[in-house]
């Protein structure tokens, strides 16, 4: 899979099959609209194309107010190459941002990606002040797919459903919208090693946008070097440190090698229970201990 941070004159793509969208999360929805992608490109010999726009427009706008992100960029690219993808372009919604919609379908998606067929949402909207519609690519010679919304059971599909479905740590709910363990994926990095001294050792990842659709410890699987662990994460701030900057850490139960560098993808499964202050660090190894043990009894009966 190629990608790409600009869409320019130069040709990127010679006569593609192109979707737009934030894909936040790649739940069924996104999924569905890929499908439909790839059939497409596949039966009339075209490259599939996937355009996504980093910052997402939410947060271009109003930083302060944007909804936590399902999917990091990085996720998002691993999971868009699973699919086959042929071609991501990942713009800069700055530069897009007050693009003209007839602007943005002649330089990007004609002359750049030489767009024959495009497929959208139900609720597609493009460019400044989002005037651009499916009438107006049928305008210009592109034919459109308006792939209309799923439902799972009575809940529409979406990345805000399914962030509700995690603020509310019902992780079955947000499994069944997205299709797959809702995951966070990343470099092991280098921390304190107060989870060694705790008895505990972690695998610690940065987390690259600090607004999280839910925070607590919870039961994991994680998967490196395709195998995989359960194991037990904490996800948000560190209280007893006095830190507030989100962090995840890994306790894995049956794994203690050094990876440090090396990446690693965490999927949750469930709430153990809400992140908590200690007044010393011996209580908070003794409840540390006694997390283990619930996520071996009730989640991982073959550790």
């Amino acid at each position: 899979m190629k990608i790409y941070r600009h869409c320019t004159a130069q040709s990127l793509a010679q006569n593609s099959v192109v979707t737009i969208g934030n894909f936040d999360g790649m739940h069924k929805g996104h999924q569905a609209l890929l499908q439909r992608v790839k059939a497409v490109a596949a039966e009339q010999q075209l490259q599939s194309v996937v355009i996504v726009f980093e910052p997402q427009p939410r947060e271009y706008f109003s930083a302060d107010n944007a909804p936590p992100r399902v999917m990091a960029l990085r996720d998002k690219y691993a999971y868009l190459e699973s699919f086959g993808i042929d071609t991501v372009v990942c713009l800069s919604f700055s530069n897009v941002a007050r693009l003209p919609a007839e602007t943005f379908v002649k330089t990007c998606l004609l002359k750049a990606l030489k767009t024959t067929h495009i497929v959208v949402g139900h609720d597609f909207r493009f460019g400044h002040q989002r005037q651009g519609d499916i009438a107006l690519l049928q305008q210009y010679g592109i034919t459109v797919d308006n792939i209309a919304a799923l439902c799972e059971h009575t809940t529409r599909v979406s990345s805000t459903a399914v962030r509700a479905a995690l603020a509310q740590d019902n992780f079955q709910q947000a499994k069944a919208l997205l299709g797959h363990d809702w995951t966070i994926s990343g470099r092991v990095m280098k921390g304190q090693q107060l989870g060694r001294k705790l008895g505990a050792p972690t695998l610690n990842l940065r987390l690259k946008h600090p607004r999280l659709p839910t925070t607590g410890i919870f039961a994991v699987r994680v998967t490196h070097a395709d195998q995989q662990y359960w194991g037990v994460a904490s996800l948000g701030g560190r209280p007893v440190l006095h830190d507030e900057t989100p962090i995840l850490e890994v306790h894995l139960l049956a794994f203690n090698a050094m990876i440090y560098s090396e990446m690693v993808s965490v999927a949750f499964i469930a709430k153990v229970r809400d992140i908590q202050d200690f007044s010393t660090l011996d209580l908070l190894a003794a409840q540390i201990q006694q997390d283990i043990q619930t996520v071996k009894q009730e989640y991982c009966h073959e550790q």
